[in-house]
């Protein structure tokens, strides 16, 4: 049945008058006119005021805040506010809920270009609205309906699209490189050429000692980040109650070498030590740490080669985004897993990652018992009241239960772990076969097209460490300070935190009072980060 709005019909009388009158009409006839054309846009204006209530309601049914108590009360509701906007409910407003819900079904198939001519606002919808009913005795309520569909439809595209846009900005932003870091390294590379004292050894000879003896504390840095390394390390330091006892270890990459050295060999954070290692200065004394770290090199390279692979074009695009983010194909995320071989004298290390700030002195971290178990991370199982209650994710969170693969060697609900503050038991570490594990299921990701695990570091070592996890107290790790900013109760509590997520507070999208915490541990009269931007 097709529903229409039509004008009031003239009597017969007035219809005869009218066929018989002059061109011209009387006055009065003007002024009846504009009145009938003043009630149709009361209609259009009753008509879509119901609409667009009617279409928040149901969205905020579909988000689930719901305003009544119940699923009858709301149906109640419903239809009490079609009798209020219409005086009842009658056979014009059912056929036209009708037609609503029927147009909702075919929104998705509306011609796109009927889509985007349809109108940019409410005040457009109501002049072609208007124009119709002046043109027409009637009104056809299956072309209202989709007209008004198509709007609809129109604003919510560019909604989603705005939204799109301002998410890819942001991960853009996320990705890139600082142009005052560009500066930073390569002002410490063109120094560590002109300056002896930018060469001069780190440590120095009569520190070197210290690198393999125990009665420190020994902290590892895995690290491509000048930046990042100097304030993970001047921030341990600083609130350390004995900075004479820490030897730092900062492993880098071929090409960071030479800044990262530069920088510390300039900036001594004394009475503590730091080493400055390449990857390419390791002396690897069997030819078996060698194979084991090259497995791992060349599994990333393999993987990164073939997740970029893909014959459907969402898909690829979606791996684009991925593979872009730093920490998904980043070397040295994934020879973390090879620390027994970078430290074959030490037999415990702390642990960190470099977007962190240290608040508390680590020495309650570094005399955790973590037993016959290797690793110490916030996140393992803790007993509570209700039988065990996880701080971090699952390792449903991380890895694709839905894969017997996965399913048949762990459970969905045991509680996740993190990198970014560990306490790490290599001699433990040893006697175990964790690096092989670690590979094989490395391995086994890239064969099952990656279904496995988001590509990154961390799935593979929830599996490899399995069973091999210490809890250690919640305030030695604040995670999370990429993605929101806790409350000032938890930054005070918290002993180590943790700029994980795409707002690291070298960038720019990094949340402004988190980002003058990070800045308050470089020092801002320093001339290369002054003359390169770095601080103001």
């Amino acid at each position: 049945m097709k529903v229409y709005i039509t004008s009031a019909a003239p009597l017969a009388g007035e219809a005869t008058k009218a066929m018989a009158s002059p061109p011209s009409p009387p006055p009065h006839q003007h002024q009846q006119a504009a009145t009938r054309r003043g009630c149709r846009s009361a209609v259009v204006t009753g008509l879509l005021a119901g609409v667009l209530l009617f279409r928040a309601a149901l969205l905020t049914i579909e988000a689930g805040a719901s305003l009544c108590p119940s699923t009858t009360g709301c149906l109640d509701w419903r239809a009490g506010l079609g009798d209020w906007l219409y005086g009842g409910s009658g056979d014009a407003m059912e056929e036209f809920m009708k037609e609503w819900r029927r147009g909702r079904r075919e929104a998705s198939l509306l011609d796109p270009v009927v889509v985007e001519a349809a109108p940019d606002s409410l005040d457009g919808l109501m002049a072609e609205m208007d124009t119709m009913l002046a043109s027409y005795d009637r009104l056809d309520m299956e072309a209202v309906v989709l007209k008004i569909m198509a709007m609809l439809l129109k604003m919510d595209r560019k909604v989603k699209s705005s939204r799109i846009r301002a998410l890819f900005n942001r991960h853009l932003a996320s990705l890139g490189i600082p142009k005052s870091m560009h500066c930073l390294t390569l002002r410490l590379a063109e120094e560590f050429a002109v300056n002896s004292a930018a060469r001069s050894p780190v440590p120095l000879p009569e520190h070197a000692p210290r690198l393999a003896d125990a009665s420190y504390l020994h902290v590892t840095i895995v690290t491509d980040n000048v930046l990042a390394a100097a304030v993970a390390v001047a921030s341990a330091v600083r609130s350390s109650a004995e900075p004479a006892r820490l030897v730092f270890h900062v492993v880098t990459d071929k090409k960071s070498y030479v800044p990262m050295h530069s920088w510390f060999a300039l900036h001594p954070v004394s009475p503590a030590v730091v080493e400055v290692k390449g990857l390419h200065q390791f002396d690897w004394r069997d030819g078996g740490a060698i194979a084991s770290v090259m497995r791992t090199i060349e599994e990333v390279q393999r993987s990164s080669m073939e997740y970029h692979q893909c014959d459907a074009s969402v898909v690829r695009e979606y791996r684009r985004l991925e593979a872009s983010k730093p920490s998904t194909f980043s070397l040295l995320n994934y020879l973390k897993i090879h620390l027994p071989e970078f430290f074959p004298e030490l037999g415990r290390v702390i642990l960190l990652d470099d977007d962190v700030v240290v608040r508390k002195d680590l020495t309650g971290l570094w005399e955790q018992h973590l037993g016959e178990n290797i690793i110490g991370a916030v996140g393992g199982h803790n007993p509570g009241e209700d039988g065990v209650v996880c701080i971090e994710k699952t390792l449903g969170d991380h890895l694709n239960f839905t894969d017997p693969e996965v399913s048949n060697v762990l459970e969905s609900a045991r509680c996740a772990w993190s990198w970014g503050v560990n306490v790490v038991n290599l001699d433990a570490w040893r006697r175990t076969n964790v690096t092989d594990t670690y590979q094989l299921w490395l391995e086994k990701n890239r064969e099952s097209g990656f279904r496995l695990w988001k590509m990154g570091s961390l799935p593979p070592a929830l599996i490899a460490f399995d069973g091999r996890v210490q809890a250690v107290e919640p305030r030695w790790h604040l995670r999370g300070l990429g993605w929101h900013t806790p409350d000032g109760e938890q930054l005070q509590r918290s002993a180590v935190l943790h700029f994980s997520g795409p707002r690291k507070p070298w960038l720019e999208v990094a949340f402004p009072e988190l980002r003058e915490l990070w800045l308050g541990h470089l020092n801002r009269s320093d001339s290369f980060l002054q003359g390169c931007g770095v601080v103001e």
